[in-house]
């Protein structure tokens, strides 16, 4: 569904002249947003930014949205004929991949089109957009969601998944079906319980094709073209007590993720959590079993995914902090998490005049107990065409894939001062991101301290170190291809002028192996539902996670403007 160069003009030209007001029928209303980000890239020999000095890059997006009383309708445009760095090989191009239509009777609703669908937490379907990592996985076909009463929402779709400019050849279909049952017993809506039953299935249509033995290329892989994932779970609020419990089942599924092996897949999660004013405990225990789940079953990274198996891991935003994000294995792993949050209260001796917050985060995740089976064919051995392995559901591995334990505490020392201080223990193993080096353990400290002058000027602050162990390599300002570049050092400064102002200068060196500064100075300007920022500086290569879903980023230099604008 690609249109040429001029669709992109032709869309601004529509969406110009349109003006929302008064006198606008009160049924019908239009939204939409468009996106920009641009980078005028630099050759850089510290970092290797092989690009050439003046060409343009940049990732656009415009969305429009319809809606009325009885039928909503969208639709993207996206120009990325000159991508960002680490968009080059798949992303590039442009043209309308995203649109929909959707009717809307009493309690039903059919959209035609690309849709983005999630049952329950996802373990066995979750399609949805994140630019920042590449991720489109919409599917392009048709969903009904009926209501017919009260408590019971019943959904079937079907259609097939969008990769990068096409659409796999997988026929993806599934129902879910969601009973609130607090809303038919009067007794749990009487004693404040809140109790949501839910079961899902979904089935991939994909045909066979030629996949060879590694050790025997006369033997060829028998591939199942019906793959289907089950579904149940139960969601129970109480006050302030929620549990949420979900399983999930696949049939086997040989793919590249799986060496291609013939065991069924499962996942187990629990998650439990009490809040109330001024403290909080959240304990979440998950077991995945090759839960890898594609549309295109040669595919590997983030490709063509179906399914999503969340990290169990705090979700880190300081910089120093992101350096060794976790990203989930879909071949199997346990998943522990634990975060405990309390309040001392004001004028107390460890709350002082304004009380104080304090954290604390653990995160714990390791193999499974895996015993392998393997084919023998001409005296080799393989796991192509066996059942891959046995693995005794309560008995866990002994590699450790991801640990980290940290430490938040917030203290307003004043009226205008408040001050955060972080300590950070992370256990990182490479082999996880298929680098074969020493596991990496990392202390890192941050404070960050925030300042209002006044209503209109703020200034916040950061400083930040890490410390790693196990790095012997050299001394180089050459890039090196291994996760343990040794210590990181990062500040910033950020003053904020009211309403609409924002300076920000940042560096971020690396003590260890390179001895680069990895410096970035930004001007952000927002004005209602506009935001604009230009910066200049570089960005290091590394991961950029979100929710366990990692994509390697490269290295790249340059002046960087970023505009948004939603209505």
């Amino acid at each position: 569904m690609n249109f040429n160069k001029y669709c992109f003009l032709l869309i601004i030209l529509c969406f110009l002249p349109y003006k929302t007001n008064a006198q606008e029928p009160d049924n019908i209303r239009l939204s939409g947003s468009i996106q920009s980000d641009v980078l005028l890239p630099q050759t850089d020999n510290a970092i290797k930014a092989d690009k050439k000095n003046g060409n343009v890059e940049t990732n656009s997006y415009i969305d429009l949205n319809l809606y009325s009383k009885y039928i909503d309708a969208g639709i993207r445009y996206e120009y990325l004929e000159h991508p960002l760095p680490g968009f080059e090989t798949d992303f590039k191009g442009n043209g309308v991949p995203w649109g929909y239509i959707t009717g809307k009777l009493k309690k039903a609703k059919l959209t035609i089109g690309t849709f983005y669908e999630q049952f329950g937490s996802g373990l066995i379907l979750r399609t949805y957009e994140e630019r920042n990592l590449g991720i489109d996985n919409s599917l392009l076909g048709a969903r009904l969601v009926l209501e017919p009463i009260n408590g019971i929402r019943l959904k079937v779709l079907g259609g097939r998944q969008r990769r990068y400019w096409k659409e796999n050849k997988a026929f993806v279909s599934g129902v879910d079906l969601e009973l609130e049952v607090s809303n038919w017993i009067k007794a749990l809506n009487d004693h404040n319980w809140d109790i949501t039953l839910g079961g899902s299935c979904v089935n991939k249509h994909e045909k066979d094709q030629d996949i060879t033995v590694d050790v025997d290329p006369t033997k060829k892989i028998n591939l199942p073209e019906n793959v289907g994932a089950y579904d149940i779970r139960a969601q129970i609020n109480h006050g302030n007590y929620n549990l949420t419990a979900e399983y999930a089942y696949k049939n086997n599924d040989p793919s590249n993720d799986n060496k291609w092996i013939y065991k069924n897949g499962n996942v187990l999660f629990l998650s439990g959590s009490y809040s109330t004013r001024g403290k909080s405990i959240l304990m979440q225990i998950k077991r995945s079993d090759n839960m890898s789940f594609r549309s295109r079953r040669d595919m590997q990274g983030i490709s063509s995914t179906l399914n999503f198996l969340p990290a169990f891991t705090n979700q880190q935003t300081y910089s120093l902090a992101t350096i060794y994000p976790y990203s989930t294995q879909n071949t199997g792993e346990w998943a522990f998490q634990t975060e405990i949050s309390y309040k001392f209260k004001s004028n107390t001796i460890l709350g002082g005049k304004y009380g104080t917050n304090v954290k604390l985060n653990y995160s714990h995740i390791r193999s499974l107990d895996k015993k392998y089976e393997y084919n023998y064919l001409n005296g080799n051995q393989t796991l192509m065409g066996s059942d891959g392995y046995k693995s005794s559901f309560f008995k866990m591995g002994d590699e450790i894939y991801y640990q980290d334990m940290n430490i938040n505490i917030e203290k307003k020392l004043s009226h205008a001062f408040k001050l955060t201080g972080m300590y950070l223990f992370q256990y990182y193993n490479p082999i996880v991101v298929s680098h074969d080096e020493p596991n990496i353990k990392a202390n890192i400290f941050i404070l960050e301290g925030k300042y209002e002058f006044n209503s209109k000027y703020t200034l916040r602050t950061e400083v930040q170190y890490m410390m790693t162990n196990n790095y012997d390599g050299p001394e180089t300002t050459e890039p090196i291809e291994r996760s343990n570049q040794g210590d990181w050092m990062f500040g910033l400064l950020e003053l904020s002028l009211q309403p609409s102002l924002m300076v920000t200068i940042s560096d971020m060196y690396n003590c260890g192996s390179t001895k680069i500064h990895y410096y970035l100075g930004s001007l952000t300007w927002t004005h209602n539902a506009h935001r604009l920022q230009i910066g200049y500086g570089r960005t290091r290569a590394g991961y950029n996670c979100s929710g366990g879903v990692c994509r390697m980023v490269p290295a790249s230099k340059g002046l960087q403007l970023s505009y948004n604008y939603s209505f």
